[in-house]
């Protein structure tokens, strides 16, 4: 690790070993023998005294020189270069002690310094160990037990209850619960059955399952997060790109200011004195504290972040992100579910809510439009309606129970006396249909694609934390402003195609860096213009992970200004780690050079300070900021399928003042039913 903060190479996130306990890392055990050495010379005679230095400095310095010595082969100057002649110049000075003192302290940065790259690598590493040593198949008609590599798209997957999930597939059979948390960083089990996508390393519940195969061990959800965070952590943000700019020239800097402060000092009188004074310079002035300020925080982070649902792709989103001052939230399937759903039922005098329900349902029975799937939500397994036709533009005609029935948008069917209700529900953002059997109006029934139960918490998290939220949406105004109400926000941009968010985003750039925070393919032009692109739910999404800088795997929307504080603390100790090296440099340079500090005391300063830089940088990885979150989305899930046996109105939404809306474009569908429960995959 030598010259690893000059010359970064790239581990095989693969192929790594698992860090040993911090006192079996081999440089720190070497470290303990040079210091065990150095203390036993202090009471020994002197012929003795020197042997112990002499042999403390030889097993110090087995663990930077054979790795500088190559580096110098292949043409590379790294800081363990400046550690080897300081050394051998003390010797040739007869400064054993002093020799022997810098190789002991280097040793022990070396050490602390690979433990901590090796510990934040193998935390994600360990991501793979979460798929099980065997899998369970079914082949040929019978059961057997193959290594998770063996298996082959197409297999039949057996999990029994409280086994991990090999590989990516589809259930085919069976219903259970799973404990996605490893991935997606959510404590809520997530219901699956039939036809649900499932992922490799998440935990089954107490259903037993049949999954057919549909990646391989190599190619799972799995193995591609840690592919894509190992790339993100080699990434470089503009701290770390700094110190590197600064590190690399300063090696051979510091060489050529050695030997000028030797050759004038020597000029000047008394050569052993100024080169001895040259080989402190080319001790206080090495930068590897400097040039692992960046990379050590950076590693820990995005390490820490993964691990909690938050697929950071690199240093320069780390800075990004932490330095965002406003946030421009899309609607559908990130502020809200993307599940529609029917909120209320407002019936007709005489007529029962199951009865609009039923007819309804019928009528919806085979249809695939998101309007019908919350209708038959809300009224499962209804008895198909007979000579179903659509009518384009407005609704259904049919046959319920041998009399004709119709369903759709207001104006289509009259609203008659429920006009005021129909008025008001689509004021609250709902999408409204009529029903009507027998020629007899029956009811109204309003479906919203609701809110998600944590959006206003959010929200008002991010409002603490200095940064102004907008939304931005291709649906139109009125729906629009129902849903920020609900959410709490007040800058809200309605009816806007892709190059409008895009447009936008701009804009909100005169006002200071902005996050766009959207589903990582229809938003991809404000994702691509914002600082930062930030995808939602984006676990199993290849297109919205590459899409976008920071991917949030879960669902849960309070992983946002998580993230933020995360990142934020983590750009405060890159910011805090670059200032002290850098101060430590310019202030031993001079004292150095000077004579003020001997080789022991520069040493023991700045071996401290790369010791100091990483154990700041480490502080990073910690996931105070990313904790656990109450299972608010369960708990809504289970109210809304609940049975309702009274409709529950809803309250017309309140304009909050400052509230900023596009004007509805001339021709917009505005009642919500010709373009029903959204629009925003424009």
């Amino acid at each position: 690790m030598s010259d690893a903060c000059c010359a970064t190479t790239t581990p095989d996130i693969e192929t790594a070993t698992t860090p040993s306990a911090i006192w079996q890392v081999r440089e720190l055990q070497a470290a303990a023998t040079s210091g065990v050495l150095l203390l036993a010379a202090l009471p020994a005679s002197d012929r003795w005294a020197t042997a112990l230095r002499l042999a403390a400095l030889v097993v110090g310095a087995a663990t930077f020189v054979p790795g500088t010595l190559r580096a110098l082969m292949r043409g590379r100057l790294g800081v363990g270069l400046l550690m080897t002649i300081a050394a051998i110049g003390a010797v040739a000075l007869g400064e054993y002690g002093e020799a022997a003192t810098l190789a002991f302290l280097f040793s022990i940065a070396e050490g602390l310094e690979g433990y901590a790259v090796a510990r934040t690598r193998h935390g994600l590493r360990a991501l793979l160990d979460l798929v099980p040593p065997t899998a369970r198949v079914l082949r040929d008609g019978a059961e057997s037990e193959v290594s998770p590599t063996d298996l082959r798209v197409g297999d039949v997957l057996l999990v029994r209850p409280g086994e991990k999930i090999a590989t990516d597939g589809v259930v085919t059979s069976g219903r259970s619960a799973l404990d996605t948390s490893v991935v997606t960083g959510e404590s809520v089990p997530v219901e699956v059955g039939p036809g649900t996508e499932v992922f490799a390393g998440t935990v089954n519940g107490t259903g037993a399952l049949e999954i057919i195969v549909t990646a391989t061990a190599r190619d799972n959800s799995l193995a591609r997060l840690v592919h894509i965070v190992h790339e993100a952590q080699e990434r470089k943000g503009t701290s770390q790109r700094l110190a590197e700019r600064f590190a690399r020239p300063l090696v051979p800097g510091v060489l050529v200011l050695a030997a000028l402060v030797a050759g004038l000092g020597s000029l000047l009188g008394e050569p052993d004195v100024w080169i001895e004074r040259a080989l402190v310079v080319l001790v206080a002035a090495a930068p590897c504290a400097f040039a692992l300020s960046v990379p050590v925080a950076v590693i820990a982070a995005i390490g820490s972040a993964s691990k909690a649902g938050v697929l950071v792709k690199g240093g320069a989103a780390v800075e990004a992100l932490g330095k965002v001052k406003i946030v421009a939230l899309d609607k559908t399937g990130t502020l809200t579910r993307n599940e529609p759903a029917v909120i209320d039922v407002i019936t007709a005098p005489a007529t029962e809510r199951d009865h609009v329900l039923d007819v309804a349902a019928a009528l919806e029975a085979r249809s695939e439009h998101p309007l019908a799937t919350a209708i038959l939500a809300a009224r499962p397994a209804p008895r198909p309606a007979d000579e179903v036709a659509a009518v384009p533009g407005s609704g259904l005609r049919g046959t319920v129970g041998g009399r004709p029935a119709r369903l759709g948008k207001p104006g289509f069917i009259e609203p008659g006396p429920l006009a005021d209700d129909v008025t008001r529900l689509q004021d609250a953002g709902a999408t409204v249909v009529l029903v009507e059997h027998d020629n007899i109006l029956l009811g109204a029934v309003a479906v919203r694609d609701e809110v998600r139960p944590e959006a206003a918490e959010a929200v008002a998290q991010l409002k603490r934390q200095g940064v102004e939220v907008v939304m931005l949406t291709g649906d139109n105004a009125r729906t629009a402003a129902a849903i920020a109400a609900d959410a709490g926000i007040t800058d809200v941009h309605a009816e806007l195609l892709p190059a409008d968010k895009a447009r936008i985003v701009t804009e909100l750039q005169a006002r200071g860096p902005v996050a766009m925070v959207g589903d990582g393919i229809n938003d991809a032009p404000a994702l691509a213009t914002a600082e930062v692109g930030i995808a939602m739910g984006a676990m199993g999404s290849d297109v919205a992970i590459e899409a976008a800088d920071i991917a949030l795997m879960g669902e849960d929307l309070r992983r946002l200004p998580d993230a933020i504080a995360h990142t934020r603390a983590a750009r405060a100790i890159f910011i805090q780690n670059l200032l002290m090296s850098g101060g430590i440099l310019i202030t031993l340079v001079p004292l150095a050079a000077t004579g003020v500090l001997g080789l022991a005391t520069v040493v023991a300063t700045h071996e401290l300070a790369e010791v100091l830089v990483i154990a700041n940088g480490l502080r990073a990885g910690r996931r105070t900021r990313l904790p656990h979150h109450a299972a608010l989305r369960a708990a809504a899930r289970a109210a809304r399928t609940a049975p309702q046996p009274t409709p529950q109105p809803v309250a017309a939404p309140l304009a909050p003042a400052g509230r900023t809306l596009l004007p509805i474009a001339a021709g917009a569908c505005t009642d919500g039913c010709c373009s029903p429960i959204s629009e925003d995959s424009l």
